[in-house]
């Protein structure tokens, strides 16, 4: 009975996770340093609460081609007794040394399953022409899917770079600085500044680059940093989920830009606008772009008049990005065949 409440503790954790698992992979890397080095009292929580997320970290680099980032409180909640206390880890710990690593296995067997998933979605994009290619049937893909709910945030975000930078690239849009002629005399000052930090000196007094979008890449959704920023202004904070005006004074009041652009599913324009208005906030959105917008858009890129310039790299992109997002995708890093799972038998704890 109690192996039996550890793994619905695992599964619940597993189940609540995005595609990354981060949580799960820590719980994995615990066990496993526990089981192959033996010397890890897993009922104190303080021998392994900091350095397992080293060991987490070692492992996702590989993985996923990134580490956690989120907040280490939102981290230390792994170990609450809603999820897996140390009591849990101990039952974990003691069917994972008794199955010399069935646990592990489990673990990263769920990871991969996860990625199968989303490799049907990577085969759409590839395969996909710009005749057939629906984006809210991908989109929607991603909520009719069980394992793949708790990342949809991530494709929405690669949805939306994949067509900004496509458009930014096929208008060749240039930025420019320059310097008013009144303030020479403190550029002359901090001419080493300037040269260093924006490529501008008396004889440059004017400096031009291509316009470009940039995914933080990093942000996690449990965080409520940035999504994507541009060279030319506006910060751009992405959720998938229907903007109100709770979630509208989140975002403003946790995004430090003085001009955001906001995508999201659905928008209540007037009751955001009266509101943010009202507590003098809503002139640092400089739009609200919905999923209805995005739709419409892709549509024009893919069918419309200008199909030749934008619908192949259009897809292009959006495929290298969720290769890039999971680079696992492709293949088993070496650090994980290396344990030879595959040959760990349990009917317990297979998948």
């Amino acid at each position: 009975m109690k192996r039996l409440n550890a793994k619905k503790a695992l599964d619940a954790v597993i189940e609540k996770s995005r595609v990354h698992l981060y949580k799960p992979i820590q719980i994995a890397e615990i066990l496993y340093k526990h089981r192959t080095q033996q010397n890890i009292n897993l009922a104190n929580l303080e021998e392994y609460r900091n350095s397992s997320k080293k060991w987490r970290d070692d492992i996702t680099i590989h993985l996923l081609g990134r580490i956690c980032t989120s907040s280490a409180k939102f981290q230390d909640n792994l170990f609450e007794e809603n999820a897996i206390p140390p009591t849990t880890l101990q039952i974990l710990g003691e069917e994972n040394v008794r199955t010399e690593g069935a646990v592990e296995a489990y673990i990263y067997n769920n990871f991969f399953a996860k990625l199968n998933q989303l490799e049907k979605a990577l085969l759409y994009c590839l395969e996909a022409e710009p005749s057939n290619f629906q984006v809210k049937q991908f989109i929607d893909s991603f909520w009719q899917e069980k394992g793949l709910k708790r990342s949809i945030d991530k494709i929405y975000e690669i949805i939306v770079y994949a067509l900004f930078s496509s458009l930014v690239k096929a208008m060749d849009l240039t930025v420019s600085i320059s310097v008013k002629d009144d303030a020479y005399p403190i550029l002359t000052e901090f001419e080493d500044f300037s040269k260093k930090i924006m490529c501008l000196d008396i004889n440059n007094p004017i400096h031009s680059q291509n316009a470009m979008v940039y995914r933080v890449g990093v942000t996690n959704a449990a965080d409520r940093g940035l999504d994507m920023y541009s060279n030319w202004g506006p910060a751009i904070q992405i959720k998938h989920l229907t903007l109100d005006t709770e979630l509208a004074k989140d975002i403003v009041s946790n995004v430090s830009s003085d001009k955001l652009v906001i995508v999201c599913q659905k928008a209540e324009k007037e009751v955001i606008t009266a509101i943010l208005t009202q507590i003098g906030w809503y002139a640092k959105i400089q739009s609200i772009v919905t999923e209805e917008d995005l739709v419409n858009w892709y549509e024009k890129a893919l069918r419309g008049n200008f199909v030749d310039n934008l619908a192949r790299p259009l897809l292009d992109t959006l495929a290298e990005e969720i290769s890039n997002e999971f680079p696992s995708l492709h293949s088993i890093p070496e650090v994980i065949i290396n344990r030879h799972y595959e040959n760990i038998t349990d009917d317990f704890w297979k998948l």
